[in-house]
């Protein structure tokens, strides 16, 4: 699988670039899946880096998401697990780590509404998304709704992740769909998506990701073709 990050005129702001919504056909005849990424850059409290440019300054220790030239990806703390290096094709980083050495770090607050990014309401359970990396190197999603932070660390755990970071949060931001064109050279659609859970869980539909109004940054995997 190869990963592509894909940035928004709102997220992290500017441009053009090569990557950015709506999805073009030559990128979806091999999508398998795309994400939400992270939050707004004003409240990130990281930095970007895509197509060999310097969007935002990348903070030392921040939680980040690192893609490499031949479409590999982890997540890592900037400076310490992760590095800048001439592989290095795009970097999101939004908070601190999550999950550190396999477990959640230390200092989560289960009652926290501002540290792990505002909510909607104050609300302590809401929609909320994160991505790790597990010991062998396989990236893993988790997403749903009415989660606290802490939930949101255990479940990354139990899904493998040895490093993990939060990605966005609240209802209308988190969306992981999935592809599956009814023919071998079929192209990914809005029509052949499926959510991770359903539309009373997830209400941002996938059919973002094609449109050309849709201005944050989300993460692509897709299929390394012949």
């Amino acid at each position: 699988m190869s990963a592509t990050l894909y940035s928004g005129s709102y997220i992290p702001g500017g441009g053009p670039y090569t990557y950015t919504a709506p999805i073009q056909p030559a990128a979806a005849r091999s999508l398998v899946a795309a994400f939400n990424a992270g939050f707004r850059m004003q409240d990130a409290n990281g930095g970007y880096y895509t197509q060999g440019q310097t969007i935002i300054a990348l903070r030392a220790g921040a939680a980040s998401f690192v893609i490499y030239r031949n479409g590999t990806a982890t997540v890592g703390a900037w400076g310490t697990d992760v590095k800048m290096s001439p592989d290095v094709v795009a970097v999101r980083q939004n908070l601190s780590l999550l999950v550190d050495n396999g477990r959640p770090v230390s200092g989560l607050n289960a009652n926290d509404t501002s540290k792990w990014g505002n909510t909607l309401g104050n609300q302590v359970y809401v929609s909320r998304s994160g991505i790790g990396v597990t010991g062998d190197g396989a990236l893993v999603y988790v997403g749903g709704p009415s989660l606290n932070i802490t939930d949101l660390a255990n479940l990354l755990v139990r899904a493998g992740a040895v490093r993990a970071m939060e990605l966005d949060i609240n209802t209308d931001w988190v969306n992981f769909a999935t592809f599956a064109p009814s023919t071998a050279t079929g192209l990914a659609s809005p029509a052949n998506a499926t959510d991770l859970l359903p539309l009373a869980d997830m209400t941002g539909p996938p059919s973002r990701y094609f449109e050309t109004w849709w201005a944050r940054d989300f993460i692509t995997m897709s299929a390394r073709l012949p």
